[in-house]
């Protein structure tokens, strides 16, 4: 009973020193207060304007030229081996006997694969979420469980990026059978 009677004293004097110090909290003068507003005003005025922000709109962009292009002609020895080098590659690239067609129509369709496969990824979860979306909006959710636009459409999405990626699957799969039919290294494309 004692110790009953002490632990309610102790509560008591806690909360009473709990209540003194959010009383001094509360007992802040209101004019120091909209004096201070007052002058966080003063010196936002008095601030200097912001220099002009720089974003990705205002760079200009890589010129999608070669370097090679994009460097001026010059003349003598060193300016001729340049053109012929680029004359050079382009050739190579026209050329189904070289290393650099296969490896160009390789890395073409398998960049247009991965983003495929990353796009296909994205639409998946996307409609993973919305099958398992709940709507705060009873109206919406009512909509929503008879007509199932938003799946379908996702489903319709998700099938679709499925379809290009087998069809690009089947191409580098093509593209194999026709380097190995013309003779190629089977490592050009790879």
């Amino acid at each position: 009973m004692a110790t009953k009677a002490l632990l309610r004293v102790a509560l008591a004097a806690v909360l009473v020193g709990f209540g003194a110090a959010a009383a001094s909290a509360q007992a802040t003068d209101p004019s120091d207060v909209a004096a201070a507003a007052r002058q966080a005003r003063e010196q936002q005025k008095a601030a200097p304007k912001p220099k002009k922000v720089v974003t990705n709109d205002d760079i200009p962009s890589k010129s999608t030229t070669p370097e090679a292009a994009a460097k001026p002609a010059t003349t003598g020895e060193g300016g001729q081996a340049e053109g012929q080098a680029a004359n050079a590659t382009t050739k190579d690239e026209d050329d189904p006997k070289k290393e650099a067609y296969w490896h160009k129509k390789y890395s073409d369709i398998h960049d247009k694969l991965t983003q495929a496969e990353k796009d296909l990824s994205v639409y998946q979860r996307e409609l993973n979420t919305d099958q398992v979306q709940y709507y705060n909006d009873p109206q919406k959710a009512l909509v929503e469980q008879h007509n199932r636009t938003d799946i379908n459409d996702k489903t319709a999405k998700v099938d679709a990026k499925k379809k290009e990626v087998d069809s690009l699957k089947q191409q580098l799969t093509d593209l194999d059978e026709e380097c190995r039919k013309s003779g190629c290294d089977p490592g050009w494309v790879r």
